[in-house]
């Protein structure tokens, strides 16, 4: 917003003897017979220059205009922090629903390129659908490896047991489809047992 000030081009703190000779440039630049071709808004630019120094000049009337110009000031402020405040809010909360959306799809074991077209349908910007895609998905690759280092041994013991002889390649021995030792000497190919406790939980029996 223009101030009086800027029509004179000098701060809202200066002298009177600044605002005197700042109006005499500007008049001067202004003046319609310095502005030939262009008379009409060389002349209305003019009176503006004028009515500025009118009241910059007068110490009363510059009181006044400051009074009322540092309320204006204030009060467009004071919109602006608000205006600002309703758009981190509601960025904020679009930001939390694109992320429990590619949570939601990342959990249900969704890849990365599902959950980035998703976003993208719920109108997330393509970078920042991108960043959440990626993190979403690496939290729950995350989560999934966690939770099978933590698993104990015992939590499915019975299972394997119950389905020993489904796991078992029918390459193995006889004896330990059978759930027999093997005779002496003969162990089935590099532990079988011990090769699937490592697959499924990274660790040695």
């Amino acid at each position: 917003m223009a101030t009086l000030y800027d029509l004179l081009g000098v701060r809202d703190d200066a002298s009177d003897e600044e605002i005197k000779r700042a109006y005499r440039r500007a008049a001067m630049k202004a003046h319609p017979d310095r502005n030939m071709g262009r008379e009409a808004s060389a002349h209305a630019q003019f009176q503006e220059i004028k009515e500025a120094y009118a009241i910059l000049s007068d110490a009363a009337q510059r009181r006044v205009y400051d009074a009322v110009y540092a309320e204006e000031m204030g009060r467009l402020a004071r919109e602006q922090e608000e205006a600002a405040r309703v758009r981190e809010a509601a960025r904020q909360e679009a930001y939390a629903r694109h992320v429990s959306v590619a949570m939601r799809f990342a959990g249900q074991g969704y890849n990365r390129d599902v959950v980035f077209g998703v976003l993208l349908g719920s109108d997330c910007e393509l970078q920042l659908a991108g960043r959440i895609a990626d993190g979403a998905v690496e939290l729950h690759l995350s989560r999934q490896t966690r939770k099978s280092h933590t698993r104990r041994p015992g939590d499915s013991a019975s299972n394997d047991a119950g389905q020993a002889d489904a796991v078992v390649p029918p390459s193995a021995p006889e004896s330990t489809r059978n759930g027999e030792p093997p005779p002496s000497g003969e162990r089935p190919h590099s532990s079988f047992f011990s090769a699937i406790w490592h697959g499924m939980f990274g660790l040695h029996p």
